[in-house]
């Protein structure tokens, strides 16, 4: 095992979670990146990019969006999303995700886009989905939540430039009848932007 300087620029781990001893940055051997490892007790931590899941559920033509009532980015508008759980599938995180943000029952349907935000060590997963009833409401997360139609959604205050990819790709496969799947990488925060 190599010592190595902390390679990463976000917040570093400092203490073992198994003992509680001491971790510094090392590459493993067999390993090609540096980790945190265990002086004490040897065990290594992988840090691993978060898993976000969210979906688009349109009724009757119109698509949910809800105005986020919490940070990053409050008061601005996106679609349900959020951080996976542990014993959850990516279709259920959607799901929960949008009765917890918007107190919508919905439908889960096919893959619409995968978005890898490099800078914020995420991978946002997005899917189409239904929603069958028109019931819904805000939520703490939500302060306020609506039906949007392609030319009513407030383009110019969508929270962050994943969700705006991911809705732009909607309205484009739905317009010509399709239902491609859309990968793209966020490498840079733009300016005032957090992702």
């Amino acid at each position: 095992m190599r010592t190595v300087p902390c390679p990463c620029e976000h917040a570093a781990m400092n203490f073992c979670s198994h003992c509680g001893q001491r971790v510094a940055p090392a590459i493993p051997a067999g390993d090609h990146l540096p980790r945190f490892v265990c002086a004490s007790c040897g065990a290594i931590h992988y840090e691993n990019p978060k898993l976000i899941a969210g979906c688009i559920p349109e009724h009757e033509g119109r698509i949910l969006l809800c105005r986020r009532g919490i940070e990053p980015r409050r008061g601005f508008w996106t679609f349900p999303a959020g951080f996976m759980e542990n014993d959850e599938t990516l279709q259920q995180a959607a799901a929960r995700e949008s009765k917890e943000e918007c107190l919508a029952d919905v439908e889960i349907g096919s893959l619409l886009a995968v978005v890898h935000v490099l800078s914020a060590r995420q991978v946002h997963v997005f899917f189409r989905a239904r929603l069958p009833v028109a019931s819904f409401g805000p939520t703490p997360e939500s302060l306020e939540v609506g039906l949007f139609s392609e030319a009513g959604t407030p383009w110019d205050d969508i929270a962050f430039p994943s969700i705006e990819f991911a809705l732009r790709r909607y309205f484009h496969d739905r317009a010509r009848g399709l239902e491609d799947h859309h990968f793209t990488s966020v490498e840079r925060r733009p300016p005032g932007i957090p992702l």
